[in-house]
């Protein structure tokens, strides 16, 4: 099955499933005390990576229907739009939902929504990104870890030369909480590891055009031998900067994160140097098992193992789950990705990914 094949899949069973928890979950639409206690909103915070719809919405669907039969979810993606969601998360406060999971656009813009969501006693979960105000839970990834793993595999990607290269740094969206807690991780490693931080940028929206004119920009100022290797937030963004790589023919050492199926096939191809595989299932299940149990008005100490402080300290002792990831090279895509299920080998090795998928014995 290819990739579009899969999405259309996924897509038939997310519209099914919607209509089927649909039909079944008008009892709960008068519940007493002027809320919807069948109800759970989902906001996402865009579409450009492919995440969020191909993996992220569907899995916490599937895992709210399971654990709740007759519950519904109430679905919006803000397309990066800050006053979008704003919208959205009003809108579900009005319809009366008593359970928000929040994936932010702008994690400082959520303080006053999210409070105000608390003072009428709706409970909201942050999801992936730690966005500001009165949070019942949180449930991300160790991002300082993440950044420290790139770090960690751009260095042994430059291998004896990483002491006299110079690198440059393509980080993600100012807007996103995560991306200062990567860019932290990754600058404890190389700061100490290579010879210098010879360019670094941050891009908003995480966007792939905009990583490649600052790559450009990066080798037109630095020279086409100045750069040695190059960090970059994720895997979108590397697609483009491997593009402005390409133009002015530089062949280093580029890494991502998110374990994209483009950046899975430029890592066969020997394009792209590694990415970051994060466990999505895991964390999806967690967010909807803590959704669920707040809807139901339960204790959720045994799904939050940890507690976590808001970026702005205003916030304090918010219950956490937080999970690891792991580098992924060629050498271990069968073993994590293709292992794991993410994506089949039929979906990596397709165009001219196939002929490196066969080289490197994925089947």
């Amino acid at each position: 099955m290819n990739v579009w094949t899969r999405r259309v899949v996924i897509g038939t069973a997310a519209v099914s499933m919607a209509l089927s928890v649909a039909a079944c979950g008008k009892a709960g639409d008068n519940a007493k005390g002027g809320g919807d206690n069948k109800t759970i909103g989902l906001l996402l915070p865009e579409n450009k990576t492919t995440r969020y719809e191909t993996f992220d919405r569907p899995l916490m669907e599937a895992k709210i229907h399971e654990l709740c039969s007759d519950c519904k979810v109430k679905y919006n993606n803000a397309a990066q739009e800050t006053e979008t969601q704003k919208k959205q998360f009003d809108a579900l406060i009005t319809q009366g939902v008593k359970v928000i999971i929040l994936d932010a656009v702008d994690f400082k813009a959520t303080k006053s929504w999210v409070n105000q969501a608390a003072k009428k006693g709706v409970k909201v979960v942050a999801y992936d990104r730690l966005a500001e105000g009165k949070l019942s839970a949180y449930v991300s990834y160790d991002n300082e870890k993440i950044g420290r793993l790139q770090g960690q595999a751009l260095v042994k990607a430059l291998g004896d030369k990483a002491k006299d290269s110079n690198v440059v740094m393509i980080n993600g969206s100012p807007t996103d909480p995560n991306m200062p807690f990567f860019k932290k991780g990754a600058h404890s490693v190389l700061d100490k590891q290579v010879k210098k931080i010879a360019y670094e940028q941050d891009i908003p929206d995480w966007s792939s055009d905009e990583a490649n004119k600052k790559m450009g920009a990066a080798l037109d100022s630095l020279g086409k031998d100045g750069v040695q290797g190059v960090y970059s937030g994720n895997d979108g963004m590397a697609g483009g900067i491997i593009t402005a790589l390409k133009q002015k023919g530089v062949k280093v050492p580029v890494g991502g994160q998110d374990a994209e199926l483009a950046g899975l096939q430029r890592i066969l191809k020997g394009e792209q140097a590694f990415t970051i595989y994060k466990q999505i299932k895991p964390q999806a299940d967690s967010t909807a098992e803590i959704a669920v149990k707040l809807l139901k008005g339960e204790k959720i100490d045994s799904l939050t193992d940890t507690k976590v402080d808001s970026l702005s300290g205003e916030v304090k002792g918010i219950p956490a789950k937080l999970y690891d990831a792991q580098i992924v090279t060629k050498d271990n895509i069968a073993s994590t990705i293709l292992k794991d299920k993410v994506y089949k080998a039929s979906q990596i090795c397709t165009g001219d990914a196939k002929k490196a998928c066969d080289a490197a014995g994925i089947k």
